[in-house]
């Protein structure tokens, strides 16, 4: 039997629109542990979405697995701006690492390679540059723009999921030098523990969020055999503090982590937000908690949305016990 839960249903706008959205939403769960968050994107279905609840479950009632460290290196997120807001971001970041988002329209090349490249001047010398395309390329084009890209960036770490398919991905891989992320490929697969991305990929991206914990995250990790990025699903500190413990507890962890995303947002409902110091974040033992005063700040204002996020959670979380045990 389940055992009971206090929730609540948030709302937090975007400081500026990433993934398509402008309002970050989800819930906030209490169980015997602490707190946890709730918030697959409205596209995922409930079967998708019972990895997300199964994450919030296991840091609400197990906790996590022991870390290996204490501070995880992380990269800043350049959404799909202008330039000189790309700049300003990295600028007061203070990360050597920048991911930037790439693709965000179908002539979007232009601006891609004005971006990087006012990322590039912005971390100068030494820094590192990634850019994520969210599986939009078909092959041809992938080439093509990561080539053009990586000329402007003065060579790029990697490129995160340049088009939908492993055998896709497969296929940009031998034809250019840059090193490919596999994201979406792992995390929305049928059974993330089986699929064969070693072949198609350099790098398995990482999201303890979607892929049902900590603890079910390194299985992936192990099962992939490939170094690990982990990176934020857009959580707020509650929900991100799961990623945190993902990459404190892998046993290696070679690149900066995505996970300086909290600047993505307008707010957050823990006063001592899980925001990176001189490019790094802290590993939490324990996830943080919301203040009633946070709570009641970002409660949402839509009532219909309201039930459509407690009606969700009812459907999900049968399918999302049985993926924890």
């Amino acid at each position: 039997m389940s055992e009971p839960m206090t929730s609540h249903v948030y709302a937090i706008p975007m400081r500026t629109r990433f993934r398509g959205i402008t309002v970050r939403e989800g819930m906030f769960l209490e169980g015997p542990l602490g707190w946890g968050e709730f918030c697959p994107f409205p596209e995922y279905n409930d079967r998708e979405a019972a990895g997300w609840l199964a994450t919030a479950l296991e840091q609400m009632r197990v906790g996590w697995p022991a870390p290996v460290r204490d501070r995880i290196p992380v990269n800043c997120t350049v959404p799909a701006v202008d330039p000189q807001r790309a700049h300003a971001i990295v600028t007061a970041s203070g990360c050597r690492t920048a991911k930037v988002k790439v693709a965000d329209h179908p002539d979007s090349l232009a601006e891609d390679l004005a971006r990087v490249a006012a990322v590039r001047d912005a971390l100068g010398p030494g820094g590192r540059i990634r850019v994520d395309a969210n599986a939009v390329w078909d092959v041809a084009t992938a080439i093509d723009h990561i080539r053009r890209i990586d000329r402007a960036a003065g060579g790029l770490e990697y490129v995160e999921q340049p088009c939908r398919t492993i055998e896709e991905l497969a296929a940009v891989r031998r034809k250019v030098t840059v090193r490919i992320a596999a994201d979406e490929s792992i995390r929305r697969a049928e059974d993330p523990l089986r699929v064969a991305v070693a072949g198609a990929a350099d790098i398995a991206v990482l999201k303890c969020t979607p892929l049902g914990g900590v603890r079910r995250a390194l299985r992936v990790a192990e099962a992939a055999g490939l170094p690990c990025v982990v990176s934020s699903a857009l959580e707020t500190s509650v929900g991100l503090a799961a990623q945190l413990a993902l990459a404190g507890a892998l046993p290696e962890l070679d690149f900066a982590c995505g996970l300086g995303t909290l600047s993505l947002l307008t707010g957050d409902v823990v006063p001592d937000s899980l925001r990176p110091v001189d490019g790094y974040l802290p590993v939490p033992r324990t996830a943080p908690t919301p203040t009633p005063e946070l709570l009641a700040e970002y409660r949402h204002p839509d009532a219909a949305r309201t039930i459509w996020w407690q009606e969700r959670l009812a459907r999900v979380l049968p399918l999302a016990e049985s993926l924890a045990h």
